[in-house]
């Protein structure tokens, strides 16, 4: 089956001269008559339809022991409960500290951006602990009492989760 130009733009929602570079392109099989491209439909319907085919289906994340093991957690398990400890939260969060023989921190950055060292600490301080429990299969986490000017803890804490979902959808 073939189809004109003018009717070719109509199905596919573009204009005559789209078709026409698409024709001489070698995107969808034409060929020319008396001056006239001539367009097979079943080459146009696959053209239409190329876009959806070649979308990227978002990557499903699935919160598991096995993936926050695999991301760096550490499992748990005492009592009947099952959890996974995220015990370099601020890495997954984006803060990067680095530190002095002493321990004291030399520099940091929260998500890019140079901190103060005691900014830093008190971004350390607005989280306790982070964890995944396998029972129902969410992220918790225990706030801290520190707050910063930088983020505030529930910042902070969103984003811990985007950094997770970053870190699982990564491997």
């Amino acid at each position: 089956m073939t189809a004109i130009t003018a009717a070719a733009a109509h199905q596919a929602g573009v204009t005559a001269a789209t078709i026409r570079i698409w024709c001489r392109t070698g995107v969808v099989a034409a060929v020319k008559q008396a001056g006239r491209w001539i367009v097979d439909t079943a080459s146009l319907a696959y053209r239409i339809k190329l876009p959806a085919l070649l979308r990227r289906r978002p990557a499903t994340i699935a919160f598991t022991a096995d993936t926050m093991t695999a991301i760096g957690g550490n499992r748990w398990q005492r009592n009947g409960m099952d959890r996974v400890y995220l015990n370099d939260w601020a890495d997954l969060a984006g803060l990067a500290i680095s530190r002095y023989g002493t321990g004291n921190i030399s520099s940091a950055s929260w998500q890019g951006e140079n901190i103060s060292n005691s900014q830093a600490g008190k971004l350390l301080g607005s989280i306790d602990k982070v964890w995944f429990d396998a029972a129902d299969g969410e992220l918790h986490c225990r706030f801290g009492y520190a707050t910063s000017r930088v983020a505030t803890p529930q910042d902070v804490w969103d984003a811990v989760v985007t950094g997770v979902r970053a870190a699982i959808a990564a491997l």
